[in-house]
Protein backbone atom coordinates (compact mmCIF):
# COMPACT_ATOMS: atom_id res chain seq x y z
CA UNK A 1 0.00 0.00 0.00
CA UNK A 2 2.53 2.19 0.97
CA UNK A 3 4.28 1.76 -2.59
CA UNK A 4 0.77 2.97 -4.47
CA UNK A 5 0.93 5.85 -2.25
CA UNK A 6 4.84 7.05 -3.08
CA UNK A 7 3.80 6.43 -7.07
CA UNK A 8 0.68 8.07 -6.59
CA UNK A 9 2.02 11.31 -4.74
CA UNK A 10 5.04 11.24 -6.91
CA UNK A 11 2.92 11.20 -10.43
CA UNK A 12 3.76 14.31 -12.46
CA UNK A 13 0.55 15.79 -12.58
CA UNK A 14 -0.02 15.58 -8.67
CA UNK A 15 3.08 17.88 -7.77
CA UNK A 16 2.22 20.00 -10.39
CA UNK A 17 -1.14 20.44 -9.33
CA UNK A 18 0.02 20.94 -5.68
CA UNK A 19 2.85 23.78 -7.05
CA UNK A 20 0.15 25.52 -9.12
CA UNK A 21 -2.38 25.95 -5.91
CA UNK A 22 0.22 26.85 -3.59
CA UNK A 23 1.72 29.98 -6.15
CA UNK A 24 -2.15 30.15 -6.72
CA UNK A 25 -2.70 30.60 -3.42
CA UNK A 26 0.24 33.19 -3.28
CA UNK A 27 -0.98 35.11 -6.30
CA UNK A 28 -4.35 35.40 -4.81
CA UNK A 29 -2.86 37.35 -1.76
CA UNK A 30 -0.85 39.76 -4.03
CA UNK A 31 -4.43 40.31 -6.33
CA UNK A 32 -6.35 40.90 -2.59
CA UNK A 33 -3.75 43.29 -1.15
CA UNK A 34 -3.30 45.00 -4.99
CA UNK A 35 -7.24 45.43 -4.75
CA UNK A 36 -7.95 46.15 -1.15
CA UNK A 37 -5.06 48.16 -1.22
CA UNK A 38 -4.47 50.04 -4.48
CA UNK A 39 -7.23 50.05 -6.65
CA UNK A 40 -10.59 50.75 -4.26
CA UNK A 41 -8.92 53.44 -2.38
CA UNK A 42 -8.31 54.76 -5.71
CA UNK A 43 -11.64 54.42 -7.10
CA UNK A 44 -13.41 55.20 -3.79
CA UNK A 45 -11.45 58.82 -4.24
CA UNK A 46 -13.28 58.95 -7.69
CA UNK A 47 -16.44 58.15 -6.60
CA UNK A 48 -16.29 60.66 -2.81
CA UNK A 49 -15.55 58.01 -0.26
CA UNK A 50 -12.32 57.23 1.23
CA UNK A 51 -12.56 53.28 1.85
CA UNK A 52 -15.16 50.79 0.67
CA UNK A 53 -14.47 48.53 3.35
CA UNK A 54 -16.39 50.84 6.14
CA UNK A 55 -19.74 50.90 3.27
CA UNK A 56 -22.27 49.13 5.45
CA UNK A 57 -26.02 49.55 6.60
CA UNK A 58 -26.97 48.36 10.03
CA UNK A 59 -29.29 46.14 10.71
CA UNK A 60 -30.72 47.36 14.04
CA UNK A 61 -30.89 50.13 16.28
CA UNK A 62 -27.95 52.75 16.48
CA UNK A 63 -25.53 55.05 14.51
CA UNK A 64 -22.15 53.65 13.95
CA UNK A 65 -19.03 55.17 12.26
CA UNK A 66 -17.24 51.44 11.49
CA UNK A 67 -18.46 47.90 11.13
CA UNK A 68 -16.30 47.40 14.63
CA UNK A 69 -18.40 49.71 16.44
CA UNK A 70 -21.41 47.89 15.48
CA UNK A 71 -20.40 44.77 15.92
CA UNK A 72 -19.25 46.04 19.65
CA UNK A 73 -22.46 46.71 20.34
CA UNK A 74 -24.04 43.76 19.21
CA UNK A 75 -25.51 45.10 15.79
CA UNK A 76 -25.96 43.43 12.58
CA UNK A 77 -24.72 44.86 9.80
CA UNK A 78 -24.64 44.55 5.92
CA UNK A 79 -21.16 44.72 4.32
CA UNK A 80 -21.58 45.21 0.99
CA UNK A 81 -18.42 47.31 0.90
CA UNK A 82 -16.79 44.35 1.78
CA UNK A 83 -18.88 42.27 -0.68
CA UNK A 84 -17.84 45.07 -3.61
CA UNK A 85 -14.01 44.60 -2.60
CA UNK A 86 -14.65 40.77 -2.75
CA UNK A 87 -16.28 41.33 -6.32
CA UNK A 88 -13.22 43.45 -7.45
CA UNK A 89 -10.81 40.94 -5.87
CA UNK A 90 -12.40 37.97 -8.13
CA UNK A 91 -12.63 40.23 -11.87
CA UNK A 92 -9.00 41.06 -11.29
CA UNK A 93 -7.80 37.96 -10.42
CA UNK A 94 -10.49 36.08 -13.25
CA UNK A 95 -9.12 38.17 -15.84
CA UNK A 96 -5.25 38.12 -14.89
CA UNK A 97 -5.59 34.42 -15.13
CA UNK A 98 -7.45 34.81 -17.98
CA UNK A 99 -4.08 37.11 -19.43
CA UNK A 100 -2.07 34.13 -18.61
CA UNK A 101 -3.75 31.09 -20.11
CA UNK A 102 -3.92 33.03 -23.00
CA UNK A 103 -0.25 33.88 -23.56
CA UNK A 104 0.16 30.28 -22.85
CA UNK A 105 -1.88 29.07 -25.38
CA UNK A 106 -0.16 31.29 -27.92
CA UNK A 107 3.42 29.95 -26.51
CA UNK A 108 2.65 26.22 -26.63
CA UNK A 109 0.34 25.98 -29.36
CA UNK A 110 1.97 24.14 -32.66
CA UNK A 111 1.50 25.60 -36.16
CA UNK A 112 0.33 23.29 -38.23
CA UNK A 113 1.40 22.78 -41.63
CA UNK A 114 -0.85 22.09 -44.17
CA UNK A 115 -0.66 18.41 -45.71
CA UNK A 116 -0.02 18.73 -49.49
CA UNK A 117 -2.14 15.47 -50.71
CA UNK A 118 -0.59 13.22 -52.92
CA UNK A 119 -3.09 11.71 -55.61
CA UNK A 120 -2.13 8.18 -56.02
CA UNK A 121 -5.27 6.96 -57.28
CA UNK A 122 -7.85 7.57 -59.96
CA UNK A 123 -11.37 6.16 -60.85
CA UNK A 124 -11.92 3.87 -64.00
CA UNK A 125 -14.58 5.49 -66.03
CA UNK A 126 -16.22 2.05 -66.59
CA UNK A 127 -16.04 -0.25 -63.81
CA UNK A 128 -15.88 2.82 -61.39
CA UNK A 129 -12.98 0.97 -59.70
CA UNK A 130 -10.03 2.74 -58.28
CA UNK A 131 -7.05 2.15 -60.09
CA UNK A 132 -3.36 3.91 -60.06
CA UNK A 133 -2.97 6.88 -61.86
CA UNK A 134 -0.46 5.83 -64.20
CA UNK A 135 -2.37 2.47 -65.10
CA UNK A 136 -3.36 2.58 -69.05
CA UNK A 137 -5.74 -0.40 -68.57
CA UNK A 138 -7.97 -1.39 -65.02
CA UNK A 139 -7.11 -4.36 -63.84
CA UNK A 140 -11.13 -4.96 -63.02
CA UNK A 141 -12.95 -4.59 -66.48
CA UNK A 142 -9.39 -4.63 -68.97
CA UNK A 143 -10.92 -1.65 -70.23
CA UNK A 144 -8.08 0.79 -71.68
CA UNK A 145 -8.03 3.76 -69.46
CA UNK A 146 -7.51 7.66 -71.61
CA UNK A 147 -4.49 9.43 -70.10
Amino acid sequence: MWKEFKAFALKGNVVDLAVGVIIGGAFGKIVSSLVSDIIMPLIGLMVGNDDFKNLFLPLGEGEFATIAAANEAGVATLNYGLFLNNVFDFLIIAFSIFIVIKQLNRFTRKKEEPVAVVVTTKTCGFCFSEIHKDASRCPHCTSVIDK
